[in-house]
């Protein structure tokens, strides 16, 4: 027979306190900078090679007060065709997040990893539009892996310690 937990009792089935568990809350998402130059138009619109994209992405994470936490999402990308810049665009997106009962140890890999995957449709949405507004297609970034991210950075930070 199945175990049964009775939650008829105001119980969460869980052995610890509701007022214990993590909480997370978005408080607010903004742009903090938006920048779009298209140095060489009308001609950069008229090319029709298919111009090269540098895309970089870099995460911050900052605390405000107690328990609110801001979390910066910079996405800069270069488009060039030949020897000519067609476009650059960047973004800084923030977000501010209200953490309670997270313990110490989770808190980076919270703000580096999720806080920074939840905000990003919003920031790619801006890129595209930006772009598109700028008289290009709209570039549509791919997902990105901020997990991976975070502990190709740790290892690189690993190795820099043991390397000193």
């Amino acid at each position: 027979m199945a175990d049964e937990i009775d939650l008829s009792q105001g119980g969460n089935g869980f052995d610890m306190d509701a007022g214990e568990l993590p909480q997370v809350s978005i408080l607010t998402q903004y742009v903090k900078d938006l920048s779009f130059e298209n140095p060489n138009a009308p001609a950069s619109l008229q090319s029709t090679e298919q111009p090269r994209i540098d895309v970089n992405v870099a995460v911050n994470a900052k605390r405000g007060s107690d328990n609110v936490f801001e979390v910066e999402l910079k996405i800069s990308a270069k488009a060039v065709t030949g020897d000519t810049t067609a476009f650059v665009v960047e973004l800084l997106y923030a977000g501010l997040f209200g953490l309670a009962n997270v313990p110490e140890e989770a808190l980076e890999p919270f703000l580096i990893i999720e806080a920074p995957r939840i905000i990003f449709p919003f920031a790619r949405r801006i890129i595209a539009d930006a772009v598109r507004d700028g008289g290009f297609p709209p570039l549509m970034l791919d997902p990105i892996d901020f997990a991976s991210l975070y502990m190709a950075q740790q290892q690189a930070q690993g190795g820099q310690v043991g390397n000193a």
